[in-house]
């Protein structure tokens, strides 16, 4: 079942998702302050990519400098991502199809808020990446 809904999703908006990402990645890697974003929205761009059957753990060992990444990143492109996968994901659950499709663009909330310090791990073993 994870398969179909991931080629659907592919078809849908996965593809867009991940190129946006990847785009995005790739202009942050140009300065060497952007290098970790960048990095960070190739993780994600990977994720929107394929997301079912897969989940974001947070990591521990992540730090103080994540978290004054994250800030930095939720102030200058975190709200808009964020703002993006929830009114894409309201757009989705008007149609009972597209129901486990928004429920994947909510899924994607957290990690495009604050995406350092954060894993993505597959959902048959979210425990075992600790």
């Amino acid at each position: 079942m994870k398969t179909i809904l991931n080629v659907i999703w592919l078809i849908l908006s996965g593809f867009w998702l991940f190129l946006a990402y990847l785009a995005a990645g790739a202009l942050l890697c140009i300065t060497i302050i952007g290098i970790p974003f960048g990095i960070a929205a190739f993780r994600i761009g990977v994720y929107a990519l394929w997301p079912f059957g897969y989940t974001t753990i947070e990591r521990r060992d992540a730090g103080a400098p994540s978290c004054l990444g994250n800030v930095l990143w939720l102030v200058l492109a975190g709200w808009w991502l964020a703002i993006g996968h929830i009114v894409t994901g309201l757009l989705l659950c008007v149609t009972i199809i597209g129901i486990p499709f928004g429920i994947a663009n909510f899924k994607l909330i957290p990690v495009s808020l604050f995406p350092l310090g954060r894993e993505i791990v597959p959902t048959d073993q979210p425990f075992a990446a600790r």
